[in-house]
């Protein structure tokens, strides 16, 4: 039969192990209590964190977009460079095939209109100069005729009819 004395370790154990049970649902407890306060607390913490990291995509999105406008601007610019040389090419080659060919180039053909224009200013000044001049040169013109000869050349043969 069990003394009472070896009851006591047993009932040592017994108490020692509802103490832990009890600790464990006072921590258990605890818990529940403190761990809304800490739920609410790291929410909070999320939220700050979520603003800082908008904020820093928003500024390296700003900056992305400062330097995609600064590469397209550079890129239009080396285009725009490109497209002048890739014009110029084109026309020397096109004046070159012109000259081949015998045309006369864009220089030439304005170096002759402009002695063209001299050639008419000229002639328009003359003519307005000349303007008395010519009927007296019209008028020695019909004397020397043909008609006009004739009649006294049969002057001259006939004697003096």
């Amino acid at each position: 039969m069990p003394t009472p004395e070896d009851d006591k370790p047993a009932d040592r154990i017994k108490d020692s192990a509802q103490q832990i049970w009890l600790a464990g649902l006072g921590a258990f407890a605890k818990m529940q209590q403190e761990g809304s306060k800490a739920f609410e607390a790291l929410v909070k913490d999320g939220v700050g964190v979520q603003k800082k990291t908008q904020q820093a995509a928003e500024e390296t999105l700003a900056q992305a977009q400062a330097r995609m406008a600064g590469f397209a601007s550079e890129f239009g610019t080396k285009a725009a460079g490109g497209w002048g040389k890739l014009e110029n090419i084109f026309e020397e080659r096109v004046a070159r095939a012109l000259e081949k060919l015998g045309m006369p180039s864009a220089q030439e053909v304005a170096a002759l209109q402009a002695r063209v224009e001299a050639l008419e200013a000229q002639l328009r000044s003359k003519g307005a100069a000349g303007a008395t001049a010519r009927p007296a040169a019209r008028k020695t013109a019909a004397r020397k005729s043909p008609d006009s000869a004739k009649p006294s050349q049969r002057h001259k043969a006939g004697g003096g009819s």
